[in-house]
């Protein structure tokens, strides 16, 4: 049986996270136990002191276990929580230690969205890769530039520690993890049961770009204005360090720094925002709107959108344009 524990974090933490990861592995218990088998988990709450209050006052939860309690979990959750990220890792620093502990004696560690930071206060996301909710995503890198963010998967899953992101998007880490420990069939039955799209892999439909702006280096900034109002038009790097009386390479590298992305893929990113956003409320076909943003190749086109967004412009739009889903 694997020992599970769901820590409740001090602060706005989620209750959605909690009671979901809570009650879908309970739910996997019950399923195997009408089959006749032992139930394959212990799902335990573990917290800081005896009781933590959420949603300013409106909620209590009274945790099950202390972290001064002896346990060894085989799987630690970390679930969101909301507010300024250094006071909360600040008013969590005593789960640290113990978090850090688990995993050297044998523990998996998850977190859920936003949980991310607190998994990353730790230093065990040092040099690995993990995702969070993509609107926390320049927030994240500025914190913990050492860990390889890739805030546009779904879930990441390297030595032994999985990170989720967006939201309810934590649903599709939990089914991983019910497939991964009690087979694909009963993942496909928890995910009909609870409403999940099981293959989900990816965040970016749900991405919107907004130019990294919280920098101090205005040239760059121009540089971004520029390319967001002329988007339509072809522009080159060339054409930018010239326009910024910026050589070439030192453009590409401060822009680099400053956004982190590349001048040319900064350019695509809006581009392909602008196309997000037209396909989503326009009556354009694909063909137009290609050539409204600046487009000329079709297939060139189409491979950046896919890569970008996850899908093809045919599909984002059959999914997200209101008059068609009306």
């Amino acid at each position: 049986m694997k020992h599970i524990a769901i820590i409740i974090p001090r602060g706005e933490t989620s209750l959605s996270n909690i009671e979901a990861s809570y009650k879908m592995f309970t739910k996997v218990n019950e399923a195997v136990e009408r089959m006749g088998n032992a139930p394959l988990f212990k799902v335990q709450l573990v917290g800081i002191t005896p009781e933590t209050t959420l949603g300013k006052g409106l909620f209590t939860i009274k945790p099950e276990l202390s972290i001064k309690d002896p346990m060894r979990a085989d799987l630690v959750v970390i679930p969101a929580t909301h507010g300024d990220m250094k006071e909360v890792i600040a008013a969590n620093q005593d789960f640290i230690p113990w978090i850090v502990k688990q995993y050297a004696g044998g523990a998996e560690v998850v977190s859920l969205c936003i949980g991310a930071f607190i998994l990353a206060s730790t230093g065990l996301l040092n040099g690995k890769s993990c995702t969070t909710h993509w609107l926390a995503a320049g927030e994240f890198r500025e914190m913990f530039p050492e860990v390889k963010l890739q805030p546009y998967k779904v879930l990441t899953d390297e030595s032994g520690i999985y990170t989720s992101g967006g939201a309810y998007s934590s649903l599709n880490l939990i089914l991983y993890l019910v497939e991964k420990y009690a087979g694909r069939n009963m993942a496909l039955l928890s995910s009909k049961m609870f409403e999940i799209d099981i293959d989900r892999n990816s965040q970016s439909p749900f991405i919107i770009f907004k130019g990294q702006k919280e920098h101090e280096d205005e040239p760059i900034k121009k540089a971004q204005e520029f390319i967001e109002q002329n988007f339509s038009e072809k522009i080159t790097v060339d054409q930018l360090a010239s326009a910024f009386a910026l050589g070439r390479r030192n453009l590409e590298r401060r822009f680099k720094k400053a956004t982190s992305n590349t001048v040319v893929e900064y350019i695509q990113r809006v581009k392909i925002e602008a196309a997000k956003l037209n396909l989503e409320s326009g009556r354009d076909n694909v063909n137009e709107v290609m050539y409204k943003v600046g487009y000329t190749d079709p297939k060139a086109f189409r491979i950046t959108f896919k890569r970008i967004t996850g899908l093809s412009p045919v599909q984002y739009r059959a999914k997200y344009n209101r008059e068609i889903a009306v």
